[in-house]
This record gives C-alpha cells, sequence and structure tokens, in this order.
C-alpha cells in the first residue's frame, strides 16, 4: 500500500505541475510540441508496453507456452509498419489528431466524424483491457477475491486516470509515461536477472523445467511446440487460421491505434519522431525479450495450476512470479517486498497507458467532432479543452463499466482485438491518404466505417462474446463466427471499402494530394497550417 500511495502522490504530483503549464490547445493535445526525440522515446514505450504486455504476455505465455510468444513477437514487429509507414509523415502531415491528416485534402465533416468515431471505440477497446488488468492486479495484492471488490478496483483506478488527463493534458500524461517505462524497465529486468541466476542463466533449463511443471502431463515438450492454443485438434483449420488472423492484426493494428499516433505530434521536427520511434524500439524490443523470461519464469516457478487459481486468464503470472523467486532467493520479507514492488510498476502501467488512451480519444471528441463537425471550426481554443475534459470523464465512465463486465478475460487477448479494430478502420484509411493520389471523401469514410463495423460485428458474433468458456456471456451461445480475432477478414474489407469508395466517386484533388505529399516528406507548411 505504502509503494502504490507513494507512486500515486508522485503523479499527482506531475498532473498538478503539468495543469499548471497547460495554458493553450497546442500544450494541452500536443504538449506544446516540447519533448525531445528521447523523452518521446520513453513516452512511447511507456505508452505501448501496456498492461497487456506486462500481464497479459506473461500469463499467456505462462499457460500457453510457444504460441503465448508469439503475442510478444507480433507487438514487437508491429513497430517496423509504425517506422517505416507512418511516424515521420503523420508527424509532418497533421497537427493534433489523426483526422487531421485525412481531413486536409478531402472533406473535412464526414472524414473527421468518421475518424472521431473509430478513434473512440479503439481506444475504448484498448481501456477495457487495462481496466481488467487492473481488477486482476490490486485484487491480488490487497487479497480481494470477489467480483464486486474487484470491480471497485476498477472504479478507482478509473478515478484517477480521469485526474490524470483532466487535469495533466498531454504533458502530464507524458511525463508520468516516461517515469512508467523507467520503473518497468527496471522492474522487469531485476525479475529476469533474479529468474535466470535461479537456472544459472541457463535458458535451456528453465525452459525444460517450465514444460514439465506447466506443460500437459501425457506430452510435456508439447509446452515448446506450436499448436498448444492455436491450432489444435479440437480446432482444427480454424485455430490455424486464427493464429494467422491474430498476427496480421497485431503487426498491421499499431500504426492505426490513435493513441500511438499522437505521440508523434508532441516533437518540434520530424527528425525528432523518426528519433522517437527508433527509441521505442530499443526499449520496446529489449523489453519483449523479458516477456519470454517472465512468462517461462512463472510457468517454471509458479506452475499452471497455481497460476489460473489467482486468476483465471493468467493476468497475475508476472506479479506471482516475484513473490515465489523473491521468497526463494531472499525469504518471505523479501518475497512480499519484490511483489508489492512489481505490482506498484505493473499499476503504474495501467494509470500511464489509460491516461494515454483517455486523451486520445477525448481530444478526437473535441478536436474532430465537437470543434469541426458540431461548430463547423467555429470554437475558440478554450471550449475545445473544456469540451475534452468533459469527454474524458465520459469515456472514463463507459470504460469502468465495460471493465467491470469484462472481468475474467486475458488481457493480452483484448488488446489484440484493439489492434484488430485499428488495423480493419484506421489502416487503410490512413495508408490510402498518404500515398493513393486518387483517394477521395468518399473512399475515406468507406475505408473507417467498413473495417471498423466489420470488425465490430465478426467480434461480436465470435466465441469471445458468447459460447465458450472464456466468452463474455458465458449461458448464452449466438456466435456463428468461428475464429477469436477478426483481422483475416475485416482488415481486408477495410482496405477494400476504401478502394471501391474511391473509385464509386468522381470526386478527388490532386493539387492537394501534392500539397500533402511534400508536406508529408519534407514537414514544409505543417507548422502553420491550420488544420480544416
Amino acid at each position: 500500500m505504502i509503494l502504490f500511495l507513494t507512486f500515486v502522490a508522485a503523479t499527482l504530483g506531475i498532473t498538478f505541475w503539468a495543469s499548471r503549464q497547460t495554458r493553450t490547445a497546442a500544450d494541452y493535445y500536443a504538449g506544446g510540441r516540447s519533448f525531445s526525440g528521447v523523452q518521446n522515446g520513453l513516452a512511447i514505450g511507456g505508452d505501448y508496453m501496456s498492461a497487456a504486455s506486462f500481464l497479459g504476455i506473461a500469463g499467456i505465455i505462462a499457460l500457453s507456452g510457444y504460441d503465448g510468444f508469439l503475442y510478444s513477437i507480433g507487438f514487437l514487429v508491429a513497430w517496423l509498419v509504425a517506422l517505416l509507414l507512418v511516424a515521420e509523415l503523420m508527424r509532418n502531415s497533421g497537427k493534433f489528431t489523426m483526422a487531421d491528416v485525412l481531413a486536409f485534402r478531402m472533406s473535412p465533416r464526414p472524414v473527421r466524424t468518421a475518424a472521431g468515431v473509430s478513434t473512440i471505440v479503439v481506444s475504448i477497446f484498448y481501456l477495457l483491457a487495462q481496466m481488467v488488468g487492473a481488477g486482476a492486479l490490486v485484487g491480488l495484492l490487497l487479497g480481494i477475491t470477489s467480483p464486486a471488490g474487484k470491480a471497485w478496483t476498477i472504479v478507482g483506478v478509473g478515478a484517477l486516470m480521469i485526474v490524470y488527463v483532466v487535469f495533466g493534458g498531454m504533458k502530464g500524461t507524458t511525463w508520468v509515461q516516461i517515469v512508467k517505462a523507467v520503473l518497468l524497465m527496471s522492474g522487469a529486468a531485476l525479475v529476469t536477472v533474479l529468474v535466470l541466476g535461479k537456472f544459472g542463466f541457463n535458458l535451456s533449463s528453465l525452459l525444460g523445467q517450465a514444460a514439465t511443471v506447466s506443460g500437459p502431463k501425457a506430452n510435456p515438450e508439447s509446452f515448446l511446440s506450436p499448436g498448444l492454443k492455436y491450432g489444435t485438434e479440437a480446432q482444427g483449420l480454424a485455430g490455424k487460421i486464427d493464429l494467422v488472423s491474430l498476427g496480421l492484426a497485431l503487426v498491421l493494428g499499431t500504426a492505426g491505434l490513435p493513441h500511438i499516433l499522437i505521440r508523434f505530434y508532441t516533437v518540434p521536427t520530424a527528425k525528432d519522431a523518426r528519433k522517437s520511434v527508433l527509441w521505442g524500439i530499443g526499449i520496446i524490443g529489449v523489453f519483449y525479450l523479458l516477456t519470454l523470461v517472465l512468462g517461462f519464469g512463472a510457468a517454471a516457478l509458479v506452475g499452471k495450476a497455481a497460476i489460473t487459481k489467482g486468476d483465471a486468464a493468467g493476468n497475475t503470472a508476472a506479479p506471482m512470479l516475484a513473490q515465489r523467486i523473491g521468497e526463494e532467493i531472499f525469504g518471505p520479507v523479501g518475497g512480499t517486498i519484490l511483489l508489492a514492488l512489481i505490482g506498484a510498476v505493473a499499476f503504474a502501467t495501467i494509470l500511464a497507458v489509460v491516461a494515454g488512451l483517455t486523451l486520445a480519444s477525448s481530444s478526437s471528441f473535441s478536436h474532430d467532432l465537437y470543434a469541426h463537425v458540431f461548430k463547423r471550426g467555429q470554437a475558440s481554443e478554450r471550449q475545445e479543452v473544456v469540451v475534452a475534459r468533459i469527454s474524458a470523464l465520459i469515456i472514463g465512465a463507459i470504460a469502468i463499466g465495460l471493465g467491470i463486465l469484462a472481468q475474467g478475460q486475458n488481457v493480452a487477448f483484448l488488446v489484440a482485438l484493439a489492434f484488430a479494430v485499428a488495423a480493419s478502420g484506421n489502416l487503410p484509411a490512413i495508408l490510402y491518404s498518404l500515398f493513393w493520389k486518387r483517394f477521395n471523401t468518399a473512399g475515406a469514410v468507406a475505408a473507417i466505417y467498413g473495417g471498423l463495423v466489420s470488425a465490430l460485428v465478426l467480434v461480436i458474433f465470435s466465441p469471445v462474446v458468447s459460447g465458450s468458456a472464456t466468452a463474455l456471456f458465458k449461458t448464452a451461445d449466438f456466435h456463428w463466427f468461428p475464429l477469436s480475432n477478426p483481422g483475416i477478414v475485416s482488415i481486408p474489407i477495410g482496405f477494400l471499402c476504401g478502394w471501391l469508395g474511391t473509385i464509386l466517386s468522381k470526386e478527388h484533388n490532386e493539387a492537394k494530394y501534392a500539397e500533402i505529399e511534400v508536406r508529408s516528406l519534407t514537414g514544409v507548411g505543417a507548422e502553420k497550417a491550420t488544420p480544416h
């Protein structure tokens, strides 16, 4: 509790300081574009290494072995897509949100409406995962086992998140993410070194014990081979397709995540945008290698049975591993201290990421929907910021309610759904807008809505919502779509809708495309431009 309260007090102090520095819309949305490449790289790492990364991936590796590690690979490779395709171009082309880029060369109101809706939906999916992680984590640390107790935990985390965003804006949120990235890397590295030390820094003996303790009794070695979670005999071909679908969603989703895209606007130059992504990749790459040791370490030292008893979806595997390794090396007091340390770091992770997500969605609502759609560009900066703060309250309340409903789901799995929705709706519109001269308003709206709606419909009628032991509605069964992740179907639908909408409409503005092409490659004109 002392560690928890210390961190909360420190971050609230940062938020209060940031609120004194936040005077304009540029301060609230983009931190005044005052962060260096290194600072923004740390913040990107802090934003991206979410509760799903720390709690969910460690848990899914501990329960599913090799198949779980595919999440780590997917999240990491995704950064190359973000770096090579969108980071610098988005920084040069836009101002505050993803919709600024899309609206520049198209009819702004329908495009901003579509982009705003998509941003809010993706952010709520992602927020859902963080809330579930918060309930599982604080429940473990405080010994809360009842769903009602965990629900109150989710309410508390949501309230803190709202305070960060409403008062701190982008400056406060970014500094919280920087502090959290340093803490998370330090905590994960410490547990990794202790686990490897326990096995004489021999990864082979660690994997061998993980297979023996947590693998199937009939064939322990299968724990280290593909097919334990995806492609089992019971699943057949659907399981193999589900794995490809998951990979597509993870690799393509990052470049369409609104809370990652807005991070590129917080740096003063395109060079800093590139540098921040390179720093982000370095931090994230090391971290995902650490998740390999954390996941298999939990499988070896805690065991699958104990992990699922603590949390059926495996979300508490990393904190349980910290407690076990601490007890074995330093005794009971050492185990408790290490558990509290890792728990506080994980809690910091959740708070930082939910703040970033809430900021992205509330910014999109106020800047895109309120200022440019409802007010037709006539809103003052002060009105925009007030609306952003009110919408942060509303979005936070929605996330709290859905988080309470989704208890028991693995958080890495929930985030993979958010990635699928982002890759289906946002990514086609962004790539077409940056690289296709003929692209127009009808294509942008069709791409966003087509991808978004198809992904949501397929999720609703998938085993995630009904018809399986881990479904949201365990007693109902109305699923007809066999895959847990819709990416393999919904991503092509998004690209197809964008292409179809474009060729069926005669509208296009080649002069505007030429201007955004120059701007995206050089940054000339982006600083002074006022978005439509």
